[in-house]
Protein backbone atom coordinates (compact mmCIF):
# COMPACT_ATOMS: atom_id res chain seq x y z
CA UNK A 1 0.00 0.00 0.00
CA UNK A 2 1.62 3.38 -1.22
CA UNK A 3 0.96 6.37 1.05
CA UNK A 4 0.57 9.60 -0.84
CA UNK A 5 2.05 12.51 0.82
CA UNK A 6 1.31 15.63 -0.52
CA UNK A 7 3.85 18.48 -0.92
CA UNK A 8 3.22 21.43 1.17
CA UNK A 9 3.84 24.28 -0.67
CA UNK A 10 6.94 26.71 0.69
CA UNK A 11 4.76 29.52 0.39
CA UNK A 12 2.24 28.21 2.59
CA UNK A 13 5.27 28.01 5.08
CA UNK A 14 6.72 30.82 7.67
CA UNK A 15 10.10 30.72 8.91
CA UNK A 16 10.75 33.30 11.47
CA UNK A 17 14.93 32.83 13.16
CA UNK A 18 14.94 33.06 16.72
CA UNK A 19 17.16 32.70 19.74
CA UNK A 20 17.78 29.63 20.85
CA UNK A 21 17.15 28.23 24.71
CA UNK A 22 20.00 26.52 27.32
CA UNK A 23 23.67 26.49 26.86
CA UNK A 24 25.77 27.73 23.40
CA UNK A 25 28.14 29.60 25.33
CA UNK A 26 29.22 32.88 24.35
CA UNK A 27 27.20 32.81 20.75
CA UNK A 28 23.82 31.54 22.27
CA UNK A 29 22.78 35.31 22.90
CA UNK A 30 24.13 37.67 19.56
CA UNK A 31 23.11 34.38 16.86
CA UNK A 32 19.50 33.46 16.00
CA UNK A 33 19.69 30.09 15.06
CA UNK A 34 16.57 28.43 16.33
CA UNK A 35 13.67 28.26 13.71
CA UNK A 36 9.80 28.88 14.69
CA UNK A 37 8.19 26.93 11.50
CA UNK A 38 4.30 28.47 11.13
CA UNK A 39 2.37 26.63 8.97
CA UNK A 40 -1.62 27.90 8.90
CA UNK A 41 -3.60 24.43 8.38
CA UNK A 42 -6.87 26.08 7.23
CA UNK A 43 -5.05 28.96 4.77
CA UNK A 44 -3.20 25.70 3.13
CA UNK A 45 -3.57 24.28 -0.06
CA UNK A 46 -4.17 20.74 1.29
CA UNK A 47 -7.38 18.30 0.65
CA UNK A 48 -9.97 19.29 2.88
CA UNK A 49 -10.44 15.88 4.74
CA UNK A 50 -6.23 15.74 5.13
CA UNK A 51 -7.04 19.46 7.04
CA UNK A 52 -10.33 18.30 9.35
CA UNK A 53 -7.57 14.89 10.65
CA UNK A 54 -5.19 17.64 11.06
CA UNK A 55 -7.07 19.82 13.04
CA UNK A 56 -8.49 17.04 14.98
CA UNK A 57 -4.95 15.61 16.10
CA UNK A 58 -4.76 16.15 19.83
CA UNK A 59 -0.91 17.71 19.12
CA UNK A 60 0.48 20.87 21.59
CA UNK A 61 1.82 21.91 17.88
CA UNK A 62 -1.30 22.83 17.03
CA UNK A 63 -3.30 26.16 18.12
CA UNK A 64 -6.77 27.02 18.84
CA UNK A 65 -6.69 28.93 15.74
CA UNK A 66 -5.63 26.38 13.06
CA UNK A 67 -1.83 26.76 13.21
CA UNK A 68 1.13 24.29 13.13
CA UNK A 69 3.99 26.16 14.93
CA UNK A 70 7.21 24.19 15.18
CA UNK A 71 10.55 24.93 17.14
CA UNK A 72 13.50 23.83 15.63
CA UNK A 73 16.91 24.25 17.64
CA UNK A 74 19.02 21.06 17.59
CA UNK A 75 21.19 22.16 15.44
CA UNK A 76 23.98 24.72 15.65
CA UNK A 77 23.06 26.04 11.95
CA UNK A 78 20.36 27.72 10.97
CA UNK A 79 19.77 25.92 7.56
CA UNK A 80 19.87 22.56 9.68
CA UNK A 81 17.25 24.03 11.86
CA UNK A 82 15.05 25.15 8.74
CA UNK A 83 15.24 21.35 7.44
CA UNK A 84 14.87 19.52 10.52
CA UNK A 85 11.84 21.91 11.25
CA UNK A 86 10.32 21.27 7.63
CA UNK A 87 10.90 17.62 8.32
CA UNK A 88 9.38 17.27 11.52
CA UNK A 89 5.81 18.75 9.46
CA UNK A 90 6.14 16.61 6.55
CA UNK A 91 6.41 13.58 9.26
CA UNK A 92 3.15 15.21 10.81
CA UNK A 93 1.31 15.34 7.58
CA UNK A 94 2.14 11.95 6.76
CA UNK A 95 0.76 10.31 9.73
CA UNK A 96 -2.54 11.77 8.86
CA UNK A 97 -2.21 11.13 5.11
CA UNK A 98 -4.12 7.98 4.90
CA UNK A 99 -7.78 8.46 6.56
CA UNK A 100 -7.90 5.64 9.95
CA UNK A 101 -9.90 2.27 8.99
CA UNK A 102 -13.24 1.80 10.16
CA UNK A 103 -13.01 -0.11 13.28
CA UNK A 104 -15.75 -3.26 12.59
CA UNK A 105 -17.71 -3.88 15.68
CA UNK A 106 -17.02 -7.54 16.88
CA UNK A 107 -18.56 -9.84 19.63
CA UNK A 108 -16.64 -11.84 22.45
CA UNK A 109 -17.01 -15.92 21.55
CA UNK A 110 -19.43 -17.72 23.86
CA UNK A 111 -16.34 -19.59 25.54
CA UNK A 112 -14.66 -16.29 26.74
CA UNK A 113 -18.12 -15.24 27.86
CA UNK A 114 -18.50 -18.42 29.84
CA UNK A 115 -15.01 -18.10 31.42
CA UNK A 116 -15.48 -14.62 32.15
CA UNK A 117 -18.48 -15.55 34.24
CA UNK A 118 -16.62 -18.56 35.64
CA UNK A 119 -14.14 -16.66 37.05
CA UNK A 120 -16.29 -14.12 38.36
CA UNK A 121 -18.64 -16.81 40.04
CA UNK A 122 -14.97 -17.90 41.77
CA UNK A 123 -14.28 -14.36 43.09
CA UNK A 124 -18.06 -13.95 44.45
CA UNK A 125 -17.12 -17.12 46.35
CA UNK A 126 -13.69 -15.87 47.72
CA UNK A 127 -15.62 -13.33 49.17
CA UNK A 128 -18.60 -14.63 50.49
CA UNK A 129 -16.19 -16.75 52.58
CA UNK A 130 -14.61 -13.89 54.40
CA UNK A 131 -17.20 -13.46 56.67
CA UNK A 132 -16.81 -13.91 60.30
CA UNK A 133 -16.36 -17.28 61.62
CA UNK A 134 -19.10 -18.52 63.79
CA UNK A 135 -17.87 -20.70 66.32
Amino acid sequence: MSRHIPVIDASEVEFTAIRAQGAGGQNVNKVSNAIHLRFDIRASSLPEPMKERLLELNDQRITREGVIVIKAQAHRSQEKNKEDAMQRLLEMVASISEPPRARRATKPTRGSQQRRLDKKAVRGQVKAMRGKVVG
